[in-house]
């Protein structure tokens, strides 16, 4: 118990100076995959509280929440594709042992999180209702759903910029600060939620507007507690006098490994998307039911993610030390940490399904999509946990177009027909649309493990 203690707060300061590059490949992975994992269980609250307190507005306000986050999910995916180039320069750069050269990267990172931002939330705060509508939401969701789409939309720069400012830290090595940034800005969410959406006293709240109000906040504060460290001087990357200028060159860098990224993230976002649209036909139980199974499903495949991106950041800084061995060997330790992980959270998905549905709802229709959808999606965990670390693996060494493409084909040509072929033509009704998930999830998983094998991305320039 002594030793698990000392290493758990060892990996809490690990960030400040430790070399990565240079202590054993399992202490490395332990040391980053502790706050990395923290960070990612601290995103994930973020989508069980939300979903928690709308939940009691009924099961129109969780269908906007789906729908929303369904789009939103483009957000979040070109945020990640930022994030990884933005990892794999900072990271490269560290391992050559290159501070100013991390620090360049990291403040077109910024540069770059803040543009995006602003071209998103444009037609984010125009066309709110009609997005909407073009996902299929039905008369009521579109009364006030809007209103909560425009504020996540017209926000959305506060999450590219909390999601790249941790993917500099977590390419510095950093990762306990990229936790710290996320248990504040949660802890926010999570005081903010109910009083926004509930009210207080005698005061009723904003209902679902407040819960779109309460996230953007906690992030927000969140993101303010980022940049005071980035630039205070004192931690182990700084942008403390680096020109808050256009590098040409630095940022084509990042922006050459990001589109690769970016494209990779969005693939699954068009598909999920879909999933939610073909889900919409069934009607707005089959939406809520949906939308909670994967909020649950999130929970436990963020945490997964941490152990990811220590895979992602010992890839890029072990070549960038020019041991390429190291970093394959450090990927395929974090995959069968990562398996395990899943394969345990998968018979408890499956075994209490129902007690964790009605821990949200306990509407009859609402309960029944949402156990079968859970039970389903967990089936393809095993593959999940090898299929996103050597993805992540390939992102850190920079190849970002290897899990592009084979994105494309796991997400557009097996997973988005065939839950329309499973939900609409042999009429499985939703149980077929979640049905595709855990199978195209699979196929990507095991094509990923036997590129990783071939090695390609060892010489990948970054």
């Amino acid at each position: 118990m002594r030793k698990l203690i000392a290493i758990v707060k060892e990996s809490l300061v690990a960030g400040e100076d430790t070399d990565y590059t240079s202590i054993g490949v399992r202490r490395a992975i332990v040391l980053l995959s502790i706050p990395m994992v923290l960070e990612m269980a601290m995103e994930s609250v973020f989508a069980l509280v939300d979903i928690f307190f709308v939940s009691k507005l009924g099961k129109h306000a969780i269908a906007t929440v789906g729908l929303t986050e369904s789009v939103l999910t483009l957000v979040y995916s070109l945020a990640w594709g930022l994030g990884m180039g933005i990892t794999a320069v900072v990271a490269r750069r560290t391992g050559e042992k290159d501070p100013q050269g991390a620090a360049r990267a990291a403040m077109q990172g910024v540069l770059a999180a803040v543009a995006l931002g602003v071209v998103i939330a444009i037609p984010g705060l125009l066309y709110a209702r009609e997005i909407l509508a073009l996902m299929g939401a039905e008369a009521d969701v579109l009364v006030d759903g809007p209103k909560y789409m425009r504020i996540m939309l017209g926000a959305n720069v506060i999450i590219l910029l909390l999601f790249g400012i941790n993917a500099i830290y977590r390419g510095a090595g950093d990762a306990a600060m990229a936790m710290r940034s996320l248990m504040i800005a949660n802890g926010m969410n999570i005081i903010l939620c109910p009083l926004l959406i509930h009210g207080v006293g005698g005061w009723g709240g904003f209902g679902i507007m407040g819960a779109a109000m309460a996230t953007t906040l906690g992030r927000g504060i969140g993101v303010c507690y980022q940049l005071f460290h980035l630039f205070d001087g004192r931690g182990r990357i700084s942008l403390k006098g680096i020109p808050l200028l256009l590098d040409r060159q630095v940022m084509g860098n990042i922006v050459k490994v990001s589109a690769g990224g970016m494209i990779q993230f969005l693939l699954p976002s068009v598909s999920w998307i879909f999933l939610s649209r073909i889900v919409a036909v069934f009607g707005s139980g089959a939406v809520a039911g949906y939308t909670i199974a994967v909020r649950i499903m999130i929970f436990s495949l963020l945490p997964s993610w941490g152990v990811a991106n220590a895979a992602s950041t010992l890839v890029g800084q072990n070549l960038g030390a020019k041991q390429p061995e190291r970093a394959a060997k450090s990927a395929w330790y974090c995959g069968h940490i990562n398996m395990l992980y899943m394969m345990c959270v998968a018979i408890l998905f499956w075994s209490f399904a129902p007690w964790l549905v009605a821990f949200f709802s306990s509407e009859g229709a609402v309960a029944g999509y949402a156990i079968s959808a859970l039970r389903i999606l967990c089936m393809g965990y095993f593959f999940y946990g090898y299929g996103m670390v050597f993805a992540q693996a390939f992102n850190g060494a920079g190849d970002t177009f290897t899990p592009t493409w084979m994105n494309a084909i796991c997400f557009l040509l097996i997973q988005i027909p065939l839950a329309w072929l499973l939900a609409e033509f042999l009429e499985w009704g939703p149980t077929g649309a979640f049905s595709a998930v855990p199978v195209s999830e699979s196929v990507l998983a095991v094509l990923s493990a036997v590129l990783f094998q071939r090695g390609k991305w060892k010489s990948v320039k970054v």
